[in-house]
């Protein structure tokens, strides 16, 4: 016979998390090398979309990370050498911006400091601060390998990357160019087409006339931006618009500036846009871009990095765009060049990261090739070797990757991963450089200089492509890759999960991972984004320290059936009531099977209640199982609620205590309680794991394990 103390009084998730969590760390269970399994165990590999080392834990971390650790604890319990990889992402851009804003409040910038003290000021506050999410994630309750963390800028992560790049050179997949970039002001840095947010903004659209050189008449042009027009150098229209038949080959006078400009014809012009004549501005417009190479048009840049009209502007040197703009349309007004002006709705370009309005000029940068980079990343998702779920998502996939332009890698910001590549400082043509790790002891262009490094930095994005792998040890490499699954948000798919796949395959010559499942996205009530800045942002860790991780977790997989979560906190309040509601069942049958003399008995029924609870079980159990492999979260914690709830605690629960009575059934009765309750716990494991392991420490049963978190499924 066993005697257990029974479970008393109310369940108190504050008294027990804190408690359990470090009982789960100290087990070393999180850690894959350590867990029971049989030899030939499989391996269940998870990587962690990287937080940034400036990020708190919001809500869309919560769900994510919810997710990622039902599937881990699910896998673990199922005999799987289950590994969960947490790390943190430099966050280049993010965190210098964070690290300025600090410096500016002691009245210091970064360019007083100088490049090498700034990034002391930076590793120290990343020292200070970049922690602060894993802690966060750690009350949520999540089962990562914290001895594997990683750091994007860690040393052997760091030799990696930079080893990647290299790679790359060699292969003739990287070169060095001057194109049309979307540029940041504010940060002062370029930025590829996935970085950028777009805001929409009430503006105008002008309708200027650019006079014929034959004096026979004008063509009227439409724009929202009068003031890169002074470094247009062609009008285009489409070669099927019939009203421009007889001006095409023309030239006009361009306003203002009085440079004579030919008319063109290029398919890319919307016919539909203003007139169907456009002006072409090469060096502020992507598109206008590749019409001026197809045209080989003059590039004229009037507007500068700092987002101030240049000496190309003439007059208007120096002058902020805003105020530009508006002395050239009082310029036009005055010439009899202004036809008239419209209200007009459009989307403006920002800055993902500090919200300024995003300038397209000509700059130097380092690009990537990717159409055969692409094309192995479609390959890997059409041919089914990768599977994205909800498969709705590949549209959004295959697009992008069929319509994909090089990409812009380097960034002319300080903190991040610096480019291995050294020019000559006496020879000042742009292809007079060598990419090396190490620094090259002698110029082998003048053969006298000491080289200088380049002062850009890798996009942050080409370090986390190789977030599966890099900074891996040899083992890990050879134990711990491919993995299986990736959990993470829409509007990553591009800017990291197809990245991810043509790393893996360029680099380990195999795909990172086969499952990538598409979380939704948390939204306020009205179904409209969580923004802080608007505050209307929820912080989990609120509802976590009221009510308690599980039941924080029960609210945020509760209402995700779909796609996009219009949040009700309601759920969360439920899930409060749902432990306790476990804990209270879990007294009563503790309470009745304490000192039952056989503990692992064969389950066996007798009445008609008994079979109708078993079946029920075990139905519940093959849909729980069924709907987790197939990543559906929301419905089995919805049938495993009912199941508890209504089947076990509403009917079985009553009747159990009517049989427990009748010496005949008592102890069967009993055994038939204990079997129940100890299923359902491992079944809401993955969902509640803190109430289920608290639990557990209480069940009177032979050979238990060290904790729930690996006892077999």
């Amino acid at each position: 016979m066993i005697h257990m103390e029974s479970i008393t009084g109310a369940y108190e998730p504050k008294d027990t998390e804190s408690k359990i969590y470090e009982q789960w760390e100290q087990s070393g269970y999180f850690n894959p090398d350590n867990l029971p399994v049989e030899k030939d165990a499989k391996n269940y590999i998870v990587y962690m979309p990287l937080p940034n080392v400036t990020g708190t834990l919001h809500m869309g971390h919560a769900l994510n990370n919810t997710l990622q650790d039902i599937v881990i604890r699910y896998h673990r319990m199922n005999g799987y050498k289950t590994l969960w990889l947490p790390g943190t992402d430099h966050a280049g851009i993010a965190t210098q911006y964070v690290v300025e804003k600090e410096l500016k409040k002691k009245g210091i910038s970064r360019f007083e400091l100088g490049r090498e003290k700034f990034i002391e000021k930076v590793w120290e506050w990343k020292n200070q601060y970049g922690n602060i999410i894993i802690g966060q994630l750690k009350k949520l309750g999540v089962s990562c390998d914290w001895s594997r963390i990683r750091f994007t800028m860690d040393e052997a992560y760091a030799k990696d990357v930079q080893d990647a790049f290299v790679h790359y050179h060699k292969k003739g997949l990287l070169y060095r160019g001057k194109r049309v970039v979307n540029w940041c002001p504010r940060c002062g840095t370029s930025l590829s087409e996935l970085e950028l947010e777009y805001k929409d903004e009430k503006s105008k659209l002008w309708y200027i006339k650019y006079p014929l050189t034959d004096k026979t008449g004008y063509i009227i042009v439409a724009t929202t931006r009068p003031e890169t027009m002074l470094g247009d150098t062609a009008v285009a229209v489409h070669p099927k618009d019939e009203r421009y038949k007889n001006q095409i080959g023309k030239t006009l006078m361009l306003p203002i500036i009085k440079r004579e400009i030919p008319i063109i014809t290029d398919d890319a012009i919307d016919m539909e846009f203003g007139t169907g004549a456009v002006k072409v501005t090469p060096a502020h417009d992507m598109v206008d871009f590749e019409i001026g190479k197809r045209h080989a048009l003059e590039i004229i840049q009037v507007i500068d990095e700092r987002g101030k009209m240049n000496e190309g502007a003439g007059v208007y040197n120096g002058m902020k765009t805003e105020e530009a703009r508006e002395k050239i349309i009082e310029k036009l007004k005055e010439e009899g060049l202004l036809e008239k002006e419209e209200e007009y709705d459009h989307r403006v370009a920002i800055c993902y990261r500090c919200g300024h309005t995003i300038e397209p000029i000509p700059s130097f940068q380092w690009f990537l090739k990717m159409s055969d980079l692409a094309k192995n990343a479609l390959d890997a998702v059409k041919l089914g070797k990768v599977k994205i779920i909800p498969n709705n998502f590949e549209k959004k996939y295959f697009d992008w990757l069929e319509n994909i332009r090089d990409w812009t890698i380097s960034r002319q910001i300080w903190w991040g991963h610096r480019l291995p590549v050294w020019f000559c400082k006496n020879k000042n043509e742009i292809d007079k450089f060598i990419v090396s790790i190490e620094k090259p002891k002698t110029c082998p262009f003048c053969k006298n200089c000491e080289l200088e490094q380049s002062p850009d930095v890798l996009d942050t994005w080409f370090s986390s492509a190789l977030w599966p792998f890099a900074g891996f040890s040899e083992s890990d490499l050879k134990n711990y890759y491919p993995g299986t699954t990736l959990i993470t948000a829409r509007d990553i798919l591009n800017l990291w999960v197809a990245r991810m796949i043509y790393s893996g395959i360029e680099f380990k010559k195999e795909l990172p991972f086969t499952n990538v499942f598409i979380n939704g996205t948390i939204l306020t009530k009205d179904g409209k984004r969580m923004s802080k800045s608007l505050g209307t942002g929820i912080d989990p860790l609120k509802y976590i320290d009221q009510y308690g991780a599980d039941a924080t977790r029960f609210g945020i997989i509760w209402q995700a059936t779909g796609q996009d979560i219009r949040w009700d906190e309601t759920a969360i309040t439920a899930g409060k009531k749902f432990a306790n509601k476990f804990w209270n069942a879990s007294r009563f049958v503790l309470q009745q099977t304490e000192n039952l003399k056989q503990k692992n008995n064969n389950i066996t029924p007798i009445t008609e209640a008994d079979k109708k609870i078993l079946s029920a079980l075990e139905e519940t159990k093959k849909g729980v199982k069924k709907d987790i492999e197939e990543f559906e979260f929301s419905r089995p914690l919805h049938n495993a609620y009912d199941f508890f709830w209504h089947e076990f605690c509403d009917v079985y629960l009553e009747i159990s205590k009517e049989q427990i009575k009748d010496e005949r059934l008592s102890e069967n009765t009993k055994i038939i309680l204990l079997h129940v309750l100890f299923s359902s716990l491992k079944i809401f494991h993955p969902f509640i794991p803190f109430v289920t392991e608290e639990i557990y420490s209480y069940i009177p049963l032979e050979n238990k394990r060290e904790c729930l978190m690996i006892e077999k499924w």
